[in-house]
């Protein structure tokens, strides 16, 4: 395998290791795909069943930095395969939960797993690749959970033509025993880094510029997220019929890969504070509109629906570069550790807005899309007063 800017045999082990966060990435979000099956299934409601999402993302946050600090000297190698193979069976577990409550341990155990695995993932790409290619090893490895997040439930809903949300969890299973495989065999083993106690990383947290750029991560994927993890019930009560969620989950997933870049590069242009603010400025435009098209039917209507699935994905996904560029330029010295905390944040978002959206979508597709556009201007004032 070719990687632009790296030598054939880093090339693959990067590949390797990006099949592995493209695995973590999917297993995070595929549920969404299949809700309402699952719901049905397990003799719960659809919120309730949303709160599958919550429960991976809300421990992924908690977990990671306490696993980051107690596995950091360990030999990457050993634990990458650990990580991905307690993935793989959690997901199992998963797949053949009897009950939604079994299915919620499993998730606590898969985010554990997936806790432990990006990171490192990250760190030994930074490792094997030479210095001056180290960004795009990274970009490569970082971009596998990136991509799956991003088309994950897409994904999920092409896939529930033929499988089961049970046979998807499967699906996953299987792309992760790939990952295992190559990693056994393609990885040299790696000692671990040195340790950074969990209190140095947290004292960071009482840093007052980098507390008023973190929930701005917080509340800005909390915005995306409080319809996402229910995108199929908004997408039907919008008058979208099922045989075409698919078409119109794939241009999420289309505008969530153009923003990100666009947005990278809008960055290194534009102070990073204005891309959010554009940012979230049309994201809150997308909202509005999406509860105010109630009226449309026919062609119409799929072209509005498919051209604000766009904006929501790519508005949803150029968060990311401007957050991580101004917590970079506010505690330079710390690039690692405020990265990381930016990730736990973003999974905080996640749980917050699915939280929000359970609460929500019981109520009505209005009150749910009602509650992401107070979000999404309540994290547009705070860019725009709470200047570190």
């Amino acid at each position: 395998m070719k990687l632009p800017g790296l030598q054939s045999d880093v090339a693959r082990s990067v590949a390797i290791l990006a099949l592995g966060t493209f695995a973590v990435g999917t297993d995070a979000f595929i549920l969404s795909a299949f809700l309402p099956e699952m719901a049905a299934e397990l003799g719960v409601s659809v919120a309730h069943a949303g709160y599958a999402v919550t429960v991976f993302a809300a421990s992924y946050a908690v977990l990671s930095p306490i696993l980051a600090t107690l596995t950091v000297r360990f030999e990457r190698r050993k634990l990458l395969i650990s990580a991905i193979v307690a993935l793989v069976l959690t997901d199992i577990a998963a797949a053949l939960a009897a009950s939604f409550e079994m299915l919620l341990v499993s998730r606590i155990f898969a985010a554990a797993a997936a806790a432990s695995f990006t990171p490192n993932a990250a760190a030994m790409a930074a490792s094997l690749a030479p210095l001056e290619s180290r960004g795009r090893a990274l970009s490569v490895v970082v971009g596998g959970m990136t991509i799956a997040t991003a088309i994950g439930v897409p994904l999920g809903n092409l896939a529930s033509n033929a499988l089961s949300w049970r046979g998807a969890l499967f699906m996953v299973a299987a792309v992760g025993v790939l990952a295992a495989i190559g990693i056994f065999f393609r990885l040299p083993p790696m000692p671990g880094g040195a340790a950074v106690p969990l209190k140095r990383r947290l004292a960071l947290l009482k840093d007052r510029k980098i507390m008023l750029i973190l929930p701005v991560t917080v509340l800005g994927v909390a915005a995306c997220y409080v319809p996402y993890a229910f995108v199929l019930v908004v997408l039907d009560d919008l008058g979208i019929s099922a045989s075409h969620m698919s078409i119109m989950l794939l241009l999420y997933g289309i505008g969530a890969v153009v923003g990100n870049i666009v947005c990278g590069a809008a960055v290194d242009r534009w102070d990073p504070r204005t891309v959010l603010l554009w940012a979230f400025a049309f994201m809150a435009l997308g909202f509005a509109l999406m509860l105010l098209i109630g009226n449309s039917t026919g062609v119409a209507l799929y072209f509005m629906v498919g051209f604000l699935m766009v904006l929501w994905g790519g508005t949803s996904w150029c968060q990311a570069p401007p957050q991580q560029a101004r917590l970079i330029d506010v505690a330079p010295s710390h690039g690692p550790m405020v990265v990381s905390l930016n990730s736990s944040a973003i999974y905080v978002g996640i749980a917050l807005g699915t939280t929000l959206g359970s609460a929500t979508i019981d109520i009505s597709t209005t009150a749910n899309l009602v509650a992401a556009l107070f979000m999404s201007v309540l994290v547009w004032l705070c860019v725009k007063f709470l200047r570190p």
